[in-house]
């Protein structure tokens, strides 16, 4: 039987949640605003400083590499062996790898390691390929290596997208790393539970890279990472689509 004092409340509750729900809304895009502004930094919450930076160098790329700053609390051992650490490039805004206390960042800082972070800026430098960031990143590993000479040589952390690009660095120049950590990197299509993650079986079935490349060639030689976050939702369509389908009905 229709109440129009339950009614009453309920319709009150929905508009206080839709006027709460756009008040965020509106929080989010001030964010966003305010960041684009500030040129994108990193959204490190440690202070750091810039030691090299791949736009100076003689084939220039938007490749950037940083020292986290430690807390006065946790002092670094310069003797101890330095970590490097690699943003993803996925689609992601630069400093998801060191954007809370408690991250791969705060660990090793804790431990007494110094910690150095490979960054990006968001735009690329007109005409810089794999191969410059390649050779950015390798110039990086070289100058930590000579800021640390009594410290055995750096390991490196590469997430996601920067996992295959490290394993390509450490296949080129094996004397510059020792300790290799890849988390979440899709290194192999073939890779997850068969029967239950969709991409091992679309890896295959579409015939490699070609996808990829053709996405770059349609946006002039850059490749919008938005393409790889899709990647991530079909990787549980159950999850993400069906769910999302689900919601709205």
């Amino acid at each position: 039987m229709f109440n129009p004092l339950e009614a009453t409340q309920y319709f009150v509750d929905a508009a206080q949640r839709s006027v709460l729900f756009l008040d965020t809304l509106r929080q989010r895009g001030n964010q966003s605003l305010e960041h684009y502004n500030a040129g994108k930094p990193p959204v490190l919450v440690f202070d750091y400083e810039t030691v090299m930076d791949g736009a100076d160098f003689e084939r220039p790329c938007n490749y950037v590499l940083l020292r986290i700053m430690p807390p006065v609390d946790a002092p670094t051992n310069p003797e101890k062996r330095p970590f490097v650490l690699f943003d993803p490039r996925a689609g992601h805004g630069p400093g998801i790898s060191g954007s809370k206390e408690s991250s791969q960042v705060g660990v090793a800082l804790r431990a007494g390691h110094p910690v150095y972070f490979v960054s990006f800026k968001p735009e690329p430098v007109p005409g810089q390929t794999l191969r410059d960031v390649a050779r950015a990143e390798m110039r990086f590993l070289q100058r930590v290596a000579s800021l640390h000479p009594d410290a055995p040589k750096p390991a490196t952390v590469g997430n996601c997208q920067a996992g295959w690009a490290i394993m390509m660095l450490s296949a080129h120049a094996p004397e510059l790393t020792s300790m290799v950590g890849i988390a979440g990197a899709p290194l192999s299509y073939w890779a997850g539970l068969e029967g239950r993650n969709p991409m091992r079986y679309l890896g295959g079935l579409t015939g490699g890279n070609w996808i990829s490349a053709m996405t770059a060639d349609l946006g002039a030689g850059e490749f919008d990472g938005a393409n790889l976050v899709a990647n991530f939702e079909n990787l549980n369509p159950a999850r993400s689509t069906c769910a999302r389908f689900a919601r709205r009905s």
